[in-house]
């Protein structure tokens, strides 16, 4: 790629953050830092909801090199050569529409990109200024580093062909990006209004061990329907809660399962059969039940804290609200408004179990520190009367 193209790249990235940097500079928050961090975890959230829109419209090819579009900055620039794929294919993956999307997409990444290197940077210039808590550098480091791994996942998505494997690191990826904002938010937060101590550190602990196993869950579930939608596998059960009419169908776990493979292929390069297809979908269908089991014990233990319970009661609707949109999904038939709603439950549950478990484990911290301040106090404190001498 040429020089030019990349800097025009790097001009629109920057173009791309302009925009949520001015809010954040001319808003009345006295803290510009904590505002940018939620900045750049709104926009982290849109991103996955836009991959997931860029994904289930078959646009991940819509350009097929990276970073740019047959090797220049925009689609306008790249018209004739798109025009002529989409011609020499009609119903192939590349077409102006499906340009647009892909390069959309990127757009905002590298605008995302831009915004945790400003991050990233004011941490430090303000550690070494004052060593204040609010700018401890690691997290953001973490972070710069975590979306270059990322950006690496989303050109191997391109250069790889939509391999499902790769695809399904980079929705992974994604979401683990979505939960360091977001936990690092949160530490923004408790800087500037701590958490009052409530509750025992018994009950505490179980609810934070819940949030653990909850959150393990989700992940694990979230790889198993990023698994179903690379495989293109979303309607491999047309009906509900039987799957084709069975309670367990014919399925081929071993091809369905296999991680490196071509897509629609299988390790040998044979068609995927679609008893594989079956399989993927049956696993992921099935799972959900234990991620509603655990997600909604948890958010029913927490609710029992005051300070937890409004954290609690989102991650209820939304797991119902995710429940419905996933059943909604198969009953008709794929539509496209339904099933990007449904990845984007898949976001905002990641969001809410990633603060639940910041609050209870800070909550648990400052029970546990008010607790061993009595402790040294108690024997401070003693009850029995001065004798005289």
């Amino acid at each position: 790629m040429q020089p030019a193209t990349l800097a025009q790249l790097g001009v629109i990235g920057l173009l791309a953050a302009s925009l949520p940097l001015a809010m954040v500079w001319i808003s009345a928050d006295a803290n510009k830092y904590r505002k940018l961090v939620w900045a750049v975890t709104f926009l982290t959230f849109d991103l996955i909801v836009f991959g997931a829109f860029t994904r289930l419209t078959d646009s991940g090819l819509g350009c097929p090199d990276w970073p740019g579009c047959y090797g220049l900055a925009n689609p306008f620039l790249a018209h004739e050569q798109i025009s002529a794929a989409q011609a020499a294919m009609p119903d192939g993956p590349v077409s102006v529409v499906k340009a647009w999307i892909e390069m959309i997409h990127r757009y905002l990444a590298m605008g995302i990109g831009v915004l945790i290197m400003a991050l990233t940077a004011q941490a430090w210039l303000q550690w070494r200024r004052n060593r204040g808590a609010a700018f401890a550098p690691a997290l953001p480091t973490a972070l710069l580093l975590f979306v270059c791994v990322q950006g690496a996942f989303g050109a191997w998505t391109v250069t790889q062909k939509l391999q499902p494997v790769i695809v399904t690191i980079h929705l992974l990826l994604g979401m683990g990006l979505l939960a360091l904002l977001t936990w690092m938010g949160g530490r923004e937060n408790f800087l500037i209004k701590p958490y009052q101590a409530g509750g025992d550190v018994a009950t505490l602990r179980r609810v934070r061990a819940l949030a653990l196993a909850s959150a393990v869950l989700l992940m694990v579930q979230i790889a198993l329907g990023g698994w179903v939608s690379t495989n293109y596998a979303t309607l491999a059960c047309s009906d509900f809660p039987l799957c084709n009419g069975q309670l367990v169908p014919a399925m081929d776990f071993e091809h369905g399962f296999t991680l490196w493979r071509e897509l629609g292929k299988t390790a040998a390069g044979h068609y995927l059969p679609f008893s594989a297809l079956t399989a993927i979908h049956w696993v992921h269908r099935n799972f959900a039940l234990v991620v509603a089991a655990g997600l909604g014990w948890t958010a029913w233990a927490a609710w029992r804290q005051p300070a937890l319970r409004r954290t609690a009661r989102l991650v209820a609707i939304v797991l119902v609200a995710q429940a419905a949109s996933g059943i909604a999904t198969v009953f008709f038939s794929f539509p496209l408004a339904i099933a990007v709603m449904h990845n984007a439950g898949a976001a905002l549950l990641v969001l809410l179990v990633t603060m639940l478990n910041y609050k209870t484990k800070y909550q648990l911290e400052t029970n546990r520190s008010l607790a061993q301040a009595r402790a040294k106090v108690a024997p401070l404190q003693d009850p029995r009367p001065i004798s005289p001498s």
